[in-house]
């Protein structure tokens, strides 16, 4: 059954770029649709991506330089000093537009932010073409669809980017 993003609400007047990704760094991860492995990794980054109303390509180019450019792999002295690439490290992408919920009031989250799928879709694969463009090997979950994500967080290492926080 499709995951749907539901009723986005009135959008307009809404002036936001707030692209976000969650970045774990791994020792494996998968993502699985209807019994089907749709993507898998050994070592890498998990990167779960969420789309807000306004983003733009610029943003999509941001997050994507960030998750390729992140040193956050030890190097030979156990420093945090190498990035995916530099590790010949893949990367597992999944779209995610919960990451835009909004709890501030109750605790029912709110979604108007979130992107319209159409729109978030678009932006998701400029995300993926932009990393796949630095030579870095990229699987995926299925865009819109009920996953089930195996991570196996290597440290624990999360960070989260947010593409309205550049400087």
């Amino acid at each position: 059954m499709p995951f749907s993003q539901g009723n986005s609400g009135d959008i307009r007047g809404i002036q936001s770029n707030n692209m976000r990704a969650v970045i774990q760094r791994v020792k494996n991860s998968k993502v699985t649709v209807d019994e089907k492995v749709t993507g898998a990794i050994g070592r890498g980054l998990m990167v779960l991506i969420g789309v807000e109303v306004g983003d733009s390509e610029k943003d999509a180019q941001y997050i994507a330089d960030k998750v390729t450019g992140l040193r956050i792999f030890e190097d030979e002295n156990g420093k945090m000093n190498l990035s995916v690439k530099e590790t010949n490290g893949k990367i597992l992408a999944v779209s995610q537009f919960t990451l835009l919920g909004d709890v501030r009031k109750g605790k029912r989250p709110s979604f108007t932010k979130a992107a319209r799928p159409e729109e978030a879709q678009s932006l998701y694969r400029r995300v993926i073409e932009n990393i796949i463009s630095q030579g870095i090997d990229v699987e995926e979950g299925i865009f819109q669809e009920e996953m089930l994500v195996e991570i196996y967080n290597d440290g624990p290492v999360t960070i989260l980017l947010d593409s309205n926080k550049k400087f």
